[in-house]
């Protein structure tokens, strides 16, 4: 059986730092794009922070492509979950 947990968390200027990283890069936007699984055009979206939520799965194929960590992390939330199972 599958759980799945959703959280919202803001990261203010995660865009720019996304953006500064591939232009840093010597790879083209559209290798980076397609090593990251997404369209040129959602790359850019997400750059001009112009989408309201991004998938941890998104976030985490840019990362890859980029080669870098970008420190957006959620254990902090999953493990306070554990840490509070409801009573059986």
């Amino acid at each position: 059986m599958r759980v799945t947990f959703t959280f919202n968390r803001e990261f203010p200027g995660l865009g720019q730092k996304i953006k500064e990283l591939r232009e840093a890069s010597s790879k083209s936007l559209t290798l980076l794009a397609a090593e990251a699984g997404i369209s040129v055009t959602h790359w850019n979206r997400i750059e001009n922070e112009r989408v309201q939520y991004v998938p941890i799965e998104t976030l985490r194929g840019i990362e890859k492509a980029l080669g870098t960590n970008l420190g957006v992390k959620y254990e902090d939330e999953e493990q306070k979950i554990s840490d509070n199972p409801s009573d059986s």
